[in-house]
This record gives C-alpha cells, sequence and structure tokens, in this order.
C-alpha cells in the first residue's frame, strides 16, 4: 500500500513538472504567435488549439479502451509501432493522464487566454474599447463558441475513441516507432513482465 502511495506521489510531482514547463512553452508560443497577426487568423489559431486539445482527449480515452491483444499479434508480424502500441496501453492510465489531463487542460487554458486577445483585436478593428458593451458581447459570443466547440468535439472524440481504439493507437504507436527511429528519442521503455510461474518455483 505505501510503495503504491510513493509511486502515485513520484508520478504526480512529475506529471506537475512536465505541466509547468509544457504549459509555459504553450504560452510563451501561443503569445508570440498571436502578437503578430489579426483576428482572422488568431480565431484560426484558437480553433486549431481547441483541436488539439480535442485530439489529445480521444487519444487518451482510445488508449484506455484498446486492448492489448491485436497488437501482440500485429508484432509478432513485426509491424512497425505495434510493440509501442503494447506499450501504450499497458501504461494506459498514465498515458491517458498525460493526454487528457496535463496537454487536454492546457490546451483548454491557452485557448481561453489566446480567445480574450482575439475578441480584443476584434473590438478594437471594430473602433471600440476595451471593456466596451461591444467588446463584452463579442466576448460572450466567441466564449460560447469555443465552449461548445470544445465540449461537443471531445464527445464526438470519445465515440470515435471507443469505436476505433486499436486503429488510433496503432498509428499513435507508429508515430513513437518514428520518433524513436528517426531522432532517438525513447518514450516508452518496456518492462519484462514477471513469470508467475518462476517466481513460484523459487519459493518452493
Amino acid at each position: 500500500m505505501k510503495e503504491s502511495v510513493k509511486k502515485s506521489l513520484n508520478w504526480s510531482l512529475i506529471i506537475a513538472a512536465v505541466t509547468l514547463v509544457l504549459a509555459a512553452i504553450f504560452s510563451v508560443v501561443s503569445t508570440a504567435v498571436l502578437s503578430g497577426v489579426n483576428w482572422g487568423i488568431g480565431m484560426v489559431i484558437v480553433l486549431l488549439i481547441v483541436l488539439l486539445g480535442v485530439l489529445s482527449d480521444t487519444i487518451g480515452v482510445a488508449a484506455t479502451a484498446a486492448n492489448e491483444r491485436p497488437f501482440h499479434a500485429m508484432a509478432a508480424e513485426k509491424l512497425p509501432g505495434a510493440r509501442h502500441a503494447v506499450l501504450i496501453t499497458r501504461n494506459a492510465d498514465r498515458f491517458s493522464n498525460f493526454t487528457n489531463d496535463v496537454i487536454g487542460d492546457i490546451a483548454g487554458i491557452i485557448s481561453g487566454t489566446a480567445s480574450a486577445y482575439v475578441v480584443l483585436q476584434l473590438a478594437l478593428q471594430m473602433g471600440h474599447t476595451d471593456g466596451s458593451s461591444v467588446q463584452f458581447g463579442i466576448s460572450i459570443l466567441f466564449t460560447s463558441i469555443v465552449a461548445a466547440l470544445t465540449v461537443g468535439g471531445k464527445s464526438v472524440g470519445k465515440t470515435i475513441a471507443i469505436t476505433f481504439s486499436t486503429e488510433i493507437i496503432y498509428q499513435v504507436g507508429r508515430l513513437f516507432y518514428l520518433i524513436e527511429v528517426k531522432l532517438k528519442i525513447t518514450i516508452f521503455k518496456g518492462k519484462k513482465r514477471k513469470n508467475k510461474n518462476t517466481n513460484n518455483n523459487k519459493r518452493k
């Protein structure tokens, strides 16, 4: 029990640190990109951020819904990415925590901040000052649209994730395979499962 709590705390600290770094990077990049564009392009950027959140949520749900067996069969045929897909499903809890809670939540926060910037740019271009009733109305409308797209997109994404979990996770596995081969970055390290029969024999 103590060991599981310790592992949970360690993972929580790691994921918090990663979230801090990624949130800072996302914020700096989005601010830098938005600062030099008009409201129309800014709106497209906001929609892309929303799409990123929806996709990450879909992948996370697919990881928890997928079964290892099809990927073992693919790995036996030596299909690229199959081994990585096995590792994703085997670590589905942590993988979905990262995709849903880290990437998804960061995308939601950044899209809200970016939306506020786009609304301000649009109001100023229309000749209205910050804090005007027109800017307030635009803010409500745009925020509502972004929220509807986010919630609706994630709802559709969950259905797709559950229906096509094997296909989605295999494609993610292929992506991890390419990253490992081309960039020499190992995302998951496979651990051999202990053989229960062997352990029992040792005890005897």
